[in-house]
């Protein structure tokens, strides 16, 4: 041996005084003793070379498990060194006449000159052979011989018998136990073997050798050829092999119980054990069909010798995914799947989280036991619930190896498809979700798994095939009138996607209606006066006095998500913002979770146009960041429902539109399918309202300029989202750009037969822009606007066309229809609309004349945008009020007098110390009304929180 023994010194030294020692004339056995791989071979092999140099004669053997069956093998096997010794015996001699004779041939050979004996692995021996070497560790303290042995000494499942000093006398024996090498000392050894690694490779060859001079030796030869910078995590990377070989004979020499525990915690690995579990004994002694008690054991000694070391929650693992994998190689699949069920089934027992469980059965094939099924598909609600569909997927794909019922497995595909789709920009759920709908199924599975398809191919611009789908499944519904009133309702639904689909849609449903209203029922019933309301046909009482009627009769399960979702926008629209919220919570809390519902999108949008409504420009962008990225569904109607969208790309219209400066053919190369630039929806196009609002202009501009227009598939999203960008152009001064978009959107909604400006108030904008140079054309779009909101004749819808008319008109007329819209807005909602009117008001005022109500209106203007956090309008008044000769701007519209009464009722129970859902019980309020009257009151009293609301209200001037 040439290599140096790291961490042996003592090893070393010892050997030589016995060795000085024996050639005194007294003997002595020297047992090395240390696990598989800590290198007793090695320094046995340097002892008896130390032994030789000092003057004293070797005989060597090397036991061995193949010998066991024949007496005396591995003292005969020792003694043919002995070149007067001769194997032969009488026949019938017996066991004690042959170990004397054995004895009195190695007394005879030490008598002529001082000997080492060196005996490797004698817990190897066989038993007689075991005996003889014991008895003659007795005799050595007469004689010039050193007897050298080593004895593996490692705690393994099955216990071992008692080891070769067992019954010796201290004083006979000198034992040295050889430990692991240490970080240095094995940093070192890999140096030696690979003077050119990286350091970082190093590290890792060092965690994965796991202080075994053996491994580390091994890696350094796999690695000498191509050593990389990292270790592979699977051993089937290295060549030739020598490290997975040395594994490999590591737990040979353990014995098949040890390694069947090593490979159950490689083939488990923890990862699926709940957090409050640090001990995995129970669940290995379950895998691999041991003691308890003994895996306990085991798993402290491996932790101690270093091939395991605990992870952050103190479980033990294996010290590199490379010793992982190369423990896992050679075990047989069935063996793994035995381990892996016994494992998951201890889990189960034990009451371990479902999820758990799923997460064990995950890494084992199919088993066929009903619980497992069960166990997968628990663990995929839960996922769903929250909120983590990517491990719901992975549930159901295993739960699908199972065997399965086809009626079962239709309902699986359904769930997973919609999952899938829902989770990508790809459409990977559609195959699984037309699998499904070939699968036998109740009418009720069948409808769902409809409904999720037809949802998904309106989502990708395919209207017409989702249409045509749902037209063949309520074909087979004619026992089933309730389901068949759902589909139709889904089919006019979805056909708010395609300009030609919708109007054959909305026909039909309307003829049926007249026919037999029965055949619509309620969700059909309130889709129809959706339609009338975005037509620009109906008036908000007439359609909320329709749809409240609706709402109290009987709803199909399954229909009613559609009849909540249109109730929702309507009730929006009419500015009954409570109401119509609480729509929206009772049909998102009815839908059901993890399959796709063409409702689902539309509920999000009404909440989000709610939050707009009010002003709470904060929660929209947050919102906005929550839904953006991929798996978005812009489907469905919403407050833009009544304009839909449809399969056919920008056609014609996109020459005219390519040529202005966002929508750049450049964009299209750079933005490519990326899901996060692909068309743009509700929440962009409020996102960049609220953007403008608060006066972030540099983050709106990127934002419309991250959204591929030219790609975009015809959608009243897409409409809504033209007008937002006008409403950017406007603010950044491009006039032109901003009534571009502005009639373009309501080119694109007439299309439609949207009409009502409830939907998007594209003639109010179309006519502030054109007042400016073409008063007609102004007057004619803000006469109109005006006349279809006097047939919704609400507040806002009112209000804001006066403004636009007035200022369209001009003079003293256009100053009384301003005054006229700031009256009608003060009941409205929407508090930026009364701003904006009051801004217009004091600019007319300061025209004529008349500073002081010019710069009345101006501060009333400023408070407003000021509460609301409306940067942009109060800047204009701020900057319209220099002009009226007030001396600074004014200050901000905060401190307790500022509440409103609604704000302070809602503050005084929240200083109490009640909850927000105590609060809207209390008020009569919806939850998140309670909420944005809370932003609002923080923003003003200048507070962090409910903590400091009751300094605030006082007046005691918190400093943020």
């Amino acid at each position: 041996m040439t290599a140096p023994l790291w961490e042996r010194e003592g090893a070393q030294a010892l050997l030589v005084t016995e060795a000085a020692r024996a050639l005194a004339g007294t003997g002595r056995l020297v047992l090395l003793r240390g696990a598989t791989g800590t290198g007793r071979t090695a320094a046995l092999e340097r002892a008896t070379a130390q032994a030789a140099g000092l003057g004293l004669r070797v005989l060597s053997v090397r036991c061995s498990p193949e010998d066991r069956a024949a007496p005396f093998s591995s003292v005969r096997h020792l003694l043919c060194g002995i070149p007067e010794f001769s194997d032969s015996e009488p026949p019938g001699t017996g066991e004690r006449d042959t170990a004397a004779r054995l004895w009195r041939t190695l007394y005879t050979y030490a008598g002529q000159a001082p000997l080492c004996v060196a005996v490797d692995d004698v817990h190897l021996a066989d038993p007689l052979s075991h005996r003889w070497f014991t008895e003659a560790a007795r005799r050595v303290d007469a004689l010039p011989l050193l007897l050298l042995a080593t004895e593996r000494s490692q705690y393994d499942i099955a216990p071992h018998p008692a080891g070769l000093t067992h019954t010796l006398p201290p004083s006979l024996v000198r034992t040295l136990t050889l430990h692991p090498l240490g970080d240095t000392a094995a940093t070192r050894l890999v140096r030696d073997e690979l003077p050119s690694a990286a350091p970082r490779l190093i590290a890792d060859c060092v965690r994965a050798g796991a202080g075994s001079p053996l491994l580390l030796r091994a890696l350094p030869e796999d690695l000498r050829e191509a050593p990389g910078t990292r270790l592979p995590e699977s051993s089937a990377a290295l060549y030739p092999g020598a490290y997975p070989a040395a594994v490999s004979w590591w737990l040979d020499s353990a014995g098949k119980e040890t390694a069947e525990v090593a490979r159950a915690l490689a083939g488990i690995e923890l990862a699926a054990l709940p957090d409050d579990l640090a001990d995995p004994a129970d669940l290995l002694a379950a895998a691999s069909g041991t003691d308890r008690a003994r895996v306990t054991g085991w798993l402290t000694a491996m932790t101690r010798l270093g091939p395991l070391r605990p992870d952050d929650r103190g479980r033990p693992r294996w010290a590199h995914p490379l010793l992982r994998d190369a423990v896992l190689a050679g075990w047989p699949a069935e063996r793994r799947l035995a381990a892996g069920r016994a494992a998951a089934g201890e889990m189960l027992r034990r009451g371990d989280p479902v999820e758990a469980v799923a997460r064990q059965l995950l890494a084992v094939t199919a088993l066929g036991e009903p619980w497992a099924l069960r166990t997968l598909r628990d663990a995929a609600a839960v996922a769903v619930r929250a909120s983590r569909p990517a491990d719901a997927v992975r549930y159901l794909r295993r739960a699908l190896d199972e065997p399965l019922p086809d009626a079962l497995r239709q309902r699986l595909l359904t769930e997973l498809g919609s999952l899938e789709y829902s989770g990508s920009a790809a459409p990977g759920g559609i195959p699984r979700l037309t699998e499904a709908l070939r699968l036998p199924a109740g009418s009720q599975d069948r409808v769902r798994t409809a409904l999720a398809l037809g949802t998904a191919l309106a989502d990708r611009g395919e209207v017409q095939p989702a249409v045509r789908l749902l037209h063949q499944v309520a074909g087979g519904l004619a026992e089933h009138p309730e389901l068949a009133r759902t589909v139709r309702a889904a089919v006019a639904l979805l056909s708010d996607q395609d300009q030609t689909v919708r109007a054959e849609a909305y026909r039909a449903l309307s003829d049926t209606a007249d026919r037999s209203p029965t055949l619509v029922g309620t969700a059909g019933a309130a889709l129809l006066v959706r339609y009338a309301a975005t037509a620009g046909t109906s008036s908000a009482r007439e359609a909320m006095g329709r749809i409240r009627e609706l709402l109290t009769g009987p709803a199909d399960p399954l229909a009613e998500p559609f009849l909540l979702g249109t109730a929702a926008a309507v009730a929006q629209w009419a500015d009954e913002l409570d109401e119509a919220e609480a729509l929206v919570e009772r049909g998102l809390d009815g839908q059901r979770p993890g399959y796709l519902h063409p409702m689902a999108a539309a509920l999000r949008n009404v909440r989000l146009d709610v939050t707009a409504a009010r002003g709470d420009y904060q929660r929209v962008l947050a919102e906005h960041a929550a839904r953006s990225g991929p798996g978005r569904h812009g489907f469905g109607s919403g407050s833009g429902s009544g304009s839909g969208s449809g399969s056919a790309r920008l056609g014609g219209d996109s020459d005219r539109l390519g040529a202005d400066s966002t929508w750049r053919g450049a964009d299209s190369a750079q933005l490519g399918s990326d899901p996060a630039r692909r068309g743009p929806d509700n929440a962009d196009a409020h996102a960049v309202l609220a953007l403008v609002a608060t006066g972030q202009l540099g983050r709106a501009r990127r934002l419309v300029d991250s959204r591929l227009l030219r790609e975009a598939a015809e959608s009243w999203e897409l409409n809504r989202f033209l007008y937002a960008r006008g409403v950017l152009r406007s603010a950044e001064g491009d006039l032109p750009g901003a009534l571009h978009d502005f009639l373009e959107s309501g080119r694109r909604q007439s299309a439609r037969t949207v009409h009502s400006p409830v939907v998007t108030p594209w003639r109010s904008a179309a006519a502030c822009q054109l007042a400016l140079g073409n008063r007609p054309e102004a007057l004619a779009l803000a006469t109109e606007e005006l006349r279809l909101a006097r047939v919704w004749d609400t507040p806002r819808t009112v209000g804001r066309s006066l403004r636009a008319l007035g200022r369209a008109t001009g003079g003293p007329e256009g100053l009384q229809l301003t005054a006229e819209a700031v009256e009608l807005l003060r009941s409205a909602p929407d508090g930026a609309e009364l701003a904006a009117a009051l801004l217009d008001l004091g600019i007319q005022l300061l025209g004529t004349g008349d500073r002081p109500r010019a710069r009345a209106a101006l501060r009333e203007s400023a408070a407003h945008a000021e509460r609301l956090g409306a940067l942009h309008l109060r800047t204009q008044a701020t900057d319209a009020l220099l002009e009226t000769g007030a001396r600074r701007a004014p200050s901000p519209h905060t401190g307790a007098d500022s509440l409103t009464a609604g704000e302070r009722r809602v503050a005084d129970l929240a200083a109490e110390g009640r909850t927000n859902t105590e609060i809207a019980e209390l008020l009569g309020l919806a939850r998140r009304t309670v909420e944005t009257h809370l932003t609002s009151t923080y923003r003003k009293l200048g507070v962090r929180g409910r903590g400091e609301l009751g300094v605030g209200l006082r007046g005691e001037g918190i400093q943020t």
